[in-house]
């Protein structure tokens, strides 16, 4: 996977001569070591081009606090959060979802952040960015193996929902949660997480 070259990117009609130049992932980390992307700058590196994020209002701030809280206290010493870094897809992408969780075993010493084999689950959580994580984010994170997808959904009543079981560039199950339900992540059985509790 790692040699993975990415796709043509076409946001809008180009004349057949524009070229676009990729920019590999480790040359997006070495952008930000030299001050090219001051550390406040919120962008992604999806298949080789940097994605200007969208700014954080109140809302999406104070559910990320409210999730940041109640995931640390679940997963204890099981694996560890990662809230707002990067996770390494292959040569061109490192989105930068909202929390990633990690194998206990991931450790400092690695050369790269997370990668898909670190990874047991990732959660974005949308509201302006909704049609784009479910669209683009989710075919990206199914295409590199990430396991599971859930988007906190906080565009109006809040919503789950549950992406599994990647194959190609889906998820082959995607549902919404119910809000009554007891969710268990595919990689930590036995964890048992309130649907109720995560979009409170």
């Amino acid at each position: 996977m790692d040699g993975h070259t990415p796709g043509p990117i076409i946001p809008h009609p180009q004349p057949e001569w524009v070229k676009r130049h990729p920019i590999s992932a480790d040359q997006y980390q070495r952008m930000g070591e030299l001050g090219i992307l001051p550390p406040d700058a919120r962008v992604e590196l999806i298949e080789g081009e940097l994605i200007a994020m969208s700014p954080m209002g109140a809302p999406h701030v104070f559910k990320i606090m409210k999730l940041n809280r109640l995931l640390v206290t679940a997963l204890g010493d099981r694996a560890m959060l990662g809230p707002q870094i990067s996770a390494r897809l292959g040569d061109y992408s490192e989105p930068e979802p909202d929390f990633v969780v990690v194998r206990p075993s991931y450790t400092a010493q690695a050369a790269t952040p997370p990668k898909p084999e670190d990874i047991l689950l990732v959660i974005e959580v949308s509201d302006s960015s909704l049609r784009y994580d479910k669209t683009r984010k989710a075919a990206l994170y199914a295409r590199y193996g990430v396991p599971e997808y859930w988007i906190v959904d906080i565009t109006g009543p809040a919503a789950l929902i549950v992406h599994r079981d990647s194959k190609g560039d889906a998820y082959t199950s995607v549902r919404h949660a119910a809000p009554d339900e007891v969710l268990e992540p595919l990689l930590l059985p036995g964890l048992r997480l309130p649907v109720a509790d995560l979009l409170a």
